[in-house]
């Protein structure tokens, strides 16, 4: 095919990928996979991807999100309903607010853009996103992953509904707990402040960090 296959399109949500019409799903891949390993500055660690959830069947969902978390990337899917008109740059904001009372199938990513105080707890279904510290005492719980645009003290809980792929992503993580679906890591009572962004996943059935890029 000439046309481009893949198309990425950048909001404040994350990227939202679209498809040319009539392209088979062994093209999709092989695209996808050609731009994760381009390098091209798109594909960041911690960055979420949205897919169009009509497109594709469940197995095919389920291989393009193990693509992505092999990339290190949050993989969501939308409903072509959902994708939000070009002006709504407010909507994360919006969404932050109401994470206790918000059971809601269609939320794919909380954006929190403050620091967590101690004492206070964001708890969503889906992933989250703080833009800010997460202090001692605060609790981060998400039925995804968790990506803390700072330092992490406080305690994080990622996959708490049995999602063993979710991970946790740190500017500097210091937390006082990590939890990943039902396994728990408890951190060493110093800790120094590393240099390089880090990331809390699954491996072998025991919780594993290892630093990243960002």
């Amino acid at each position: 095919m000439s046309e481009e296959i893949v198309k990425i399109k950048g909001s404040k949500s994350g990227l939202q990928l679209s498809f040319v019409e009539g392209a088979a799903f062994a093209e999709i891949r092989k695209d996808i996979e050609e731009k994760l390993n381009s390098g091209n500055g798109f594909f960041l660690r911690g960055t979420l991807v949205l897919i169009p959830r009509d497109v594709f069947s469940e197995e095919e969902r389920a291989e393009l999100r193990r693509m992505f978390h092999e990339a290190g990337l949050i993989c969501r899917t939308i409903r072509e309903e959902e994708r939000p008109p070009a002006p709504a740059a407010k909507q994360p904001k919006h969404q932050a607010e109401p994470l206790a009372q918000e059971p809601g199938p269609v939320q794919e990513m909380v954006v929190v853009n403050h620091t967590i105080r101690g004492g206070q707890e964001i708890r969503t279904q889906s992933s989250v996103m703080i833009c800010g510290n997460v202090n001692p005492g605060a609790q981060i719980i998400a039925g995804g992953s968790i990506d803390i645009r700072g330092t992490c003290r406080g305690m994080v809980h990622a996959g708490a509904f049995g999602d063993n792929t979710a991970f946790i992503i740190a500017d500097h993580l210091m937390p006082t707990q990590i939890r990943i679906s039902n396994l728990i890591a408890r951190s060493p009572d110093h800790m120094e402040k590393t240099e390089r962004a880090e990331r809390a996943s699954i491996k072998e059935g025991r919780i594993v960090i290892e630093p990243i890029e960002r």
